[in-house]
């Protein structure tokens, strides 16, 4: 059934996105080895720590504007055949840089991958500019900075991403502000690792439209009615919830109790591969758990793309492929 349901997906961090076979072919491609965190066709960590040595190993092997083509065309293609029409990807010219790239060879290179998928899909995607937490306030203030010129017409967003339980969230507020005084769109990972605290902190400090995650939020009623009275839009992520072991499964997940509770929350994989997802099965899983037939999937898709760092006449286009 939900196959045939329309999807967009919010959160979706583009070098998380690498499958394990196309890193395996960067590494022939380069020379390296990869035996430290691919066994096989899996990712292979234990914990979050872990985890980010694996994400940060495959995006070092995204090396040249057409590793980052192919990466971006894989990606968009794969989701489109799941149905989705639209998608944003976080893309962080850290690792870009880390690797050997410029900023804008790596937005370029994104582009050019963005541009193939929508003449081979119809597929829209637009990019994120995501500082990286645990690099620093003065690195994320740089990729703000970065963000505010404009560097590409694809770039309508700016965030924060990486270990959420480094610094305050007060300590990165003005790369909020010089995103926010560009015009872009606002989003911050928050309520994943850290508690309901967190959330509060980047509704006090940040101000943003969307927060990444944000199901701890559940454990704070009042927080919970202050996020659906503000109508900030959550970009939640069940499958990466459960592969990190926030929850034990789907029926202790609270998106169902959150969206009763008059929040917007839309659906994401996250970093699809590691977390062995993709928007298909998240879409799958929300309707095994709590039983949401094709109107309420729809509804959740539909709430995406209102909330969409995108043009007004995108939008519309968009919510008139909904139905």
């Amino acid at each position: 059934m939900t196959s045939a349901v329309k999807k967009a997906e919010l959160h979706c961090h583009i070098e998380g996105a690498a499958s394990p076979a196309l890193v395996k072919a960067q590494a022939r491609k380069y020379n390296a080895d990869v035996s430290g965190f691919i066994a096989g066709d899996r990712y292979v960590w234990s914990d979050f720590t872990e985890f980010l040595v694996a994400y940060d190993g495959a995006a070092s092997l995204f090396r040249e504007p057409e590793d980052y083509a192919l990466l971006a065309q894989t990606y968009l293609e794969g989701t489109a055949a799941e149905n989705a029409i639209y998608a944003e990807i976080f893309v962080s010219p850290d690792h870009a840089v880390a690797a050997g790239l410029s900023a804008s060879a790596y937005l370029d290179g994104l582009a050019q991958g963005i541009a193939a998928a929508k003449a081979s899909t119809g597929i829209e995607c637009r990019m994120i500019i995501v500082g990286v937490r645990h690099f620093g306030a003065e690195k994320v203030e740089a990729a703000a900075l970065l963000a505010a010129s404009r560097p590409h017409p694809l770039v309508t967003g700016f965030g924060m991403a990486g270990e959420e339980r480094v610094g305050k969230v007060a300590d990165f507020a003005r790369a909020f502000d010089i995103a926010r005084d560009a015009g872009l769109g606002i989003t911050i990972h928050a309520g994943e690792l850290a508690g309901p605290e967190s959330v509060r902190d980047a509704l006090d400090h940040v101000r943003p439209a969307r927060i990444g995650h944000g199901v701890r939020a559940s454990e704070d009623a009042g927080l919970v009615q202050r996020i659906a009275d503000e109508g900030v839009v959550l970009e939640v992520c069940p499958g990466s919830n459960l592969a990190l072991k926030l929850y034990p499964d789907m029926s202790r997940h609270p998106f169902d109790r959150l969206r009763r509770s008059g929040v917007r929350v839309t659906l994401s994989s996250d970093d699809p591969p590691h977390f062995g997802s993709s928007i298909g099965r998240e879409y799958q899983m929300a309707a095994d758990a709590w039983g949401y037939d094709a109107a309420d999937l729809t509804a959740i898709t539909r709430t995406s793309i209102e909330a969409a760092f995108v043009d007004e006449p995108t939008r519309t286009l968009l919510l008139g492929q909904l139905g």
